[in-house]
C-alpha cells in the first residue's frame, strides 16, 4: 500500500514540474515577442527623449493642463454658449428661408395656373361651352417691370418682395407709437416681406434702429410738406401716388395704414384673380358682400317699391392691389382727384371702383374682390359683435384694423393682449363706439 502511495506522488511531482516548465516556456515566448513588438516600434527605447511617441516635457504639460482646466472650463462654457446662440439664430434663419422658398413654390404654382386661363381665354378664339360652364376671366396680365422709373426702390423690392409681392405702409413721426405695435406684430407673425416708405427722417431712424426694412424717398416738395407734417388722411391720400411707382417695377402690393395688428400671414389668405383685393367697412354678410336695398315710395302707388343695389365701402386704408393696367389707372385717377380738391380718399377710391360708365363719365373696367370681413376685420366687427359672442371669440383673424375708433393705440394694444397673450378680458373695458 504504501509503495502504491509513493509511487502514485512521484508520478504526480512529475506531472507538476512538466507543467511548471512548459508555463516558464510559454511566459518566455511571450516576453520574446512582446520585445520584438517594442523593439520594432520604439528602435530608441521606451522613454528616449528621441522617441517620435514620448515627448519628456508630456508630463508637466499634463499637468499644467490639469490645474488650468478648472479656469478653461468656464471660457469653454462660454464658448459653447455663444455657439449655441449663434446655431440657433442660423436655425431660425434657415427656417424664415425655408418659409420664403414654400411660398414662391406655392405662388408660382398659383401662376402657372393664372397664366394657363389666360392662355386659354385670351389666345386663339373659341366656342362657348355647354351651359353653366362658361366662365370668363377675371386676372388682368401684368405690366412688364420698367426698373428705369425707380432703380434704388427697385433693389430694394429685389431683396424684400417675396414672390414679386409685400406689404407696404407709409408713416411719419405722427404715428411712431402705432407703427411700432404694426411691424411689432408684424416680425411676431414671421412675416419677411413688408416695408415702411418712411415721410419724415425720425421714422426712418426709428426703423433702422429697429432693423425694419424701410425706404426713404427722394426729395419731393409737393409729397415731402405732407408727408412731414399732415394727419392721417393727408397721409393717406399720398400712397395713391406713391404706390405708382411699385406697380409700375411689377410687384403687388399690400397696402396697409398702421393702425393694424398682424396676428396671421395675409398673403396666405389671397385670391389674387382680381386687380383689387380689399378688405370691407361692412359688418355682416349683406353689408360686406352687397345686398339688395329696397327703397320704399308711397307717393309712387303701384310702383312704390324701387330696388337698389348697395355695398359697403372698401377701406382704402387695407387693399391688396396687382400691377396691371386698370390698376395703375385706378391710382392715377384717385391721385388725379385728390389733387384737385379736399376729398376723402377712401369716397373718392370707392366711387372710382364702383361707378359704372355713363354718359359723360367712362368707368374704370377694373375687376375687384371682397376680403373675408371675419378673417380681415374692422374694429366695429369686433368691439360689436365678435366680443360679445363665444363662438366667435373663438376665430383668429388675420388682421384687426382700428378703422372705425379714434383711441387706435390703446385698442391696438388690447387685440395683442387678447389674441396673441391670451388675456381674455384685454376688450372688455371699451365701448363698442367712440363715445
Amino acid at each position: 500500500m504504501i509503495g502504491r502511495r509513493d509511487g502514485a506522488l512521484m508520478r504526480n511531482n512529475s506531472s507538476n514540474q512538466s507543467l511548471l516548465k512548459s508555463r516558464i516556456a510559454i511566459a518566455i515566448a511571450i516576453g520574446m515577442f512582446l520585445g520584438c513588438i517594442f523593439a520594432f516600434f520604439f528602435p530608441h527605447g521606451l522613454f528616449s527623449s528621441n522617441s517620435p511617441h514620448f515627448d519628456h516635457n508630456h508630463l508637466t504639460r499634463s499637468i499644467s493642463q490639469v490645474v488650468s482646466t478648472s479656469c478653461e472650463s468656464s471660457d469653454s462654457l462660454n464658448m459653447l454658449k455663444a455657439e449655441f446662440v449663434a446655431a440657433s439664430e442660423k436655425n431660425a434663419e434657415l427656417k424664415k428661408q425655408v418659409n420664403v422658398l414654400i411660398e414662391k413654390l406655392r405662388l408660382a404654382e398659383q401662376g402657372k395656373d393664372h397664366a394657363e386661363k389666360q392662355v386659354l381665354v385670351l389666345g386663339e378664339p373659341h366656342k362657348a361651352g355647354p351651359f353653366g360652364t362658361v366662365q370668363g376671366l377675371r386676372t388682368n396680365p401684368t405690366v412688364v417691370p420698367d426698373d428705369s422709373v425707380n432703380p434704388r426702390l427697385a433693389n430694394i423690392l429685389e431683396k424684400i418682395a417675396v414672390g414679386k409681392e409685400l406689404i407696404v405702409a407709409l408713416a411719419n413721426s405722427n404715428v411712431k407709437d402705432m407703427l411700432e405695435v404694426w411691424f411689432k406684430s408684424i416680425q411676431k407673425v414671421g412675416i419677411p416681406n413688408y416695408l415702411v416708405v418712411a415721410l419724415d427722417d425720425e421714422i426712418a431712424k426709428f426703423c433702422e434702429s429697429n432693423d425694419v426694412p424701410v425706404y426713404k424717398r427722394d426729395p419731393d416738395k409737393g409729397i415731402d410738406s405732407v408727408g412731414k407734417t399732415g394727419g392721417n388722411h393727408a397721409v393717406s391720400g399720398l400712397k395713391f401716388h406713391i404706390l405708382r411707382e411699385f406697380l409700375q417695377l411689377g410687384y403687388s402690393v399690400l397696402l396697409s395704414d398702421v393702425d393694424i395688428v398682424y396676428l396671421q400671414n395675409p398673403f396666405h389668405y389671397l385670391y389674387r384673380d382680381s386687380d383689387v383685393e380689399s378688405m370691407s367697412d361692412g359688418h355682416n354678410n349683406m353689408t360686406a358682400y352687397g345686398y339688395n336695398d329696397v327703397f320704399d315710395e308711397p307717393a309712387m302707388g303701384w310702383a312704390r317699391y324701387a330696388h337698389t343695389m348697395r355695398i359697403w365701402v372698401y377701406n382704402s386704408g387695407f387693399f391688396y392691389i396687382r400691377p396691371t393696367i386698370p390698376s395703375i389707372e385706378l391710382l392715377d385717377r384717385v391721385a388725379n382727384r385728390l389733387s384737385r380738391g379736399n376729398a376723402w380718399d377712401q369716397a373718392v377710391f370707392n366711387e372710382e371702383l364702383f361707378f359704372p360708365s355713363h354718359p359723360g363719365y367712362d368707368g374704370l373696367y377694373a375687376s375687384r374682390r371682397t376680403m373675408d370681413f371675419y378673417l380681415f376685420m374692422n374694429s366695429k366687427v369686433l368691439f360689436k359683435t365678435v366680443r360679445k359672442n363665444a363662438n366667435l371669440r373663438k376665430i383668429k383673424p388675420v388682421i384687426v384694423h382700428i378703422n372705425y375708433h379714434p383711441d387706435k393705440l390703446p385698442r391696438m394694444q388690447a387685440v395683442v393682449e387678447f389674441y396673441v397673450n391670451g388675456k381674455q378680458d384685454a376688450l372688455s373695458s371699451f365701448p363698442d363706439g367712440s363715445e
